[in-house]
């Protein structure tokens, strides 16, 4: 089986295929060099998925691992909901969804149904507010989409196609710790 790319990749790919290789160099430190206070506070928030300690009860799955090997991708879901059919992705704050964002969610359906789970809803559960956002499901044609992104990933050169965006470069949390920009990042 060829490798798989991690589906929580997805959406850092969009913001900046660098900053995955920034991550990797830097996993191994401290994570207060480059943590900023929204990654503090998700990973805070996130903790009780993590450890499966969410919920308890039989009815819902938390941390589960997926894997899809038409997509090419494997991951962990936040929470599926057996007897609601419903897979939630938790979020500490979101301001507005992004299209990595449902990229990740759509991945990790497509995950689900491939490991032979019955999903009929996909949300987004914001922490912070407690709501959940109900997201529709994705059509056959932003399966498409997403296979497409998934082949881009796989082909991406950085020797060739690295570009900053100042805007990004400052929301950053490598920003101060890149060697593509000289930019300060928000949150120092």
């Amino acid at each position: 089986m060829e490798n798989l790319i991690s589906i929580s990749t997805l959406n850092d790919f969009i913001f900046c295929p660098y900053s995955i290789y920034l991550h990797n160099v830097y996993m191994e430190t401290d994570e207060t060099l480059y943590h900023a206070t929204p990654q503090a506070r998700g990973k805070v928030a996130h903790e009780t998925v993590d450890k499966k300690t969410y919920s308890t009860r039989k009815v819902d799955l938390v941390s589960l691992p997926v894997f899809s090997e038409s997509l090419g991708v494997m991951g962990k879901i936040d929470l599926l909901h057996i007897n609601k059919k419903t897979l939630v992705e938790r979020k500490y704050q979101l301001k507005q969804i992004f299209r990595g964002q449902l990229y990740q969610l759509w991945a990790q359906y497509f995950c689900l149904l491939e490991m032979g789970y019955e999903v009929e809803h996909i949300a987004f559960y914001e922490i912070s507010t407690n709501k959940t956002i109900p997201v529709n499901l994705p059509t056959q044609a932003e399966y498409i989409e997403l296979q497409v992104f998934i082949e881009r990933f796989k082909n991406y050169n950085p020797d060739t196609e690295i570009a900053t965006n100042q805007n990004k470069c400052t929301h950053c949390i490598y920003c101060n710790l890149c060697d593509k920009t000289q930019l300060d990042n928000v949150y120092t």
